[in-house]
């Protein structure tokens, strides 16, 4: 596809949905740079090529300025910026301090704003683009994850927000995930018995993979998606069945 030869940025693009993000672009032939505060196990690589790894903490404002100003000196150009680190424990919102909250908004939040404000000239001179990763979980209630659920939600209405600041040169898009397996998913649903339970839950009867999420990723990211700006893809395998269905005992 079209982001041969051209250059990638993935935010922490060294473990789950960022790896599988990173190595798509790989094997569609992309340089592929991927920042995380910790190394992976082993180098992220697909079709016989490896990412490089940068480690950046992307809450140091300094830090993420260094990183873009060392892209553009070794690369001479970023085409796209993948803003997908992130994350939370389960908190519930009464049990913590509103301190500890405010930590999780600025990761998934505050952290892909000043990555991509740090990235902008050097998209903008290649008219490039971002890819917001997004959840369900800014969609709908998020209980015991609110603040997560309210920053990517916050995450969705930047991303238009900057689409239309940015445009033309720099288009601006959004992966609106549901659940996907990871080397830590059975953290969150347990053994396999309990990850297919909960697969069983989504209209395609599964979790995604991360590679699908990253080829979703490639195309927002290419030519084939260059009149998408703005946009919010919904990458959830149908989303979830209402949980009145099941109450009422509607079958599908």
């Amino acid at each position: 596809m079209e982001p041969d030869g051209r250059v990638a940025v993935v935010t922490g693009g060294t473990r789950g949905v960022g790896a599988g993000i990173a190595r798509a672009f790989l094997a569609a032939g992309a340089e592929v740079v991927v920042c995380a505060r910790r190394p992976p196990d082993a180098p992220v690589a697909a079709s016989g090529r490896a990412a490089r790894y940068v480690p950046v903490d992307l809450r140091d404002a300094a830090a993420v300025a260094d990183l873009f100003a060392e892209v553009g000196r070794r690369y001479g150009r970023l085409d796209t910026l993948v803003n997908n680190a992130g994350g939370t424990p389960y908190r519930p919102l009464g049990e913590c301090t509103a301190e500890r909250h405010a930590r999780v908004v600025e990761l998934n939040l505050v952290a892909p704003m000043t990555a991509s404000l740090a990235a902008y000239e050097l998209l903008r001179a290649a008219r490039g683009s971002v890819v917001m990763i997004g959840s369900v979980s800014g969609t709908r209630p998020s209980p015991g994850t609110a603040a997560y659920g309210a920053a990517k939600a916050g995450l969705e209405n930047l991303a238009r927000s900057m689409a239309v600041e940015w445009a033309p040169e720099v288009r601006v898009n959004t992966l609106v995930l549901g659940m996907v397996r990871t080397e830590l998913s059975h953290l969150h649903y347990g053994d396999d018995d309990g990850l297919a339970a909960v697969g069983g839950t989504v209209p395609l009867g599964r979790l995604a993979e991360p590679g699908e999420i990253g080829d979703a990723a490639v195309f927002l990211a290419s030519e084939r998606a260059g009149y998408v700006s703005g946009a919010s893809l919904l990458v959830h395998g149908g989303g979830e069945r209402p949980a009145f269905l099941d109450a009422a005992r509607v079958e599908r």
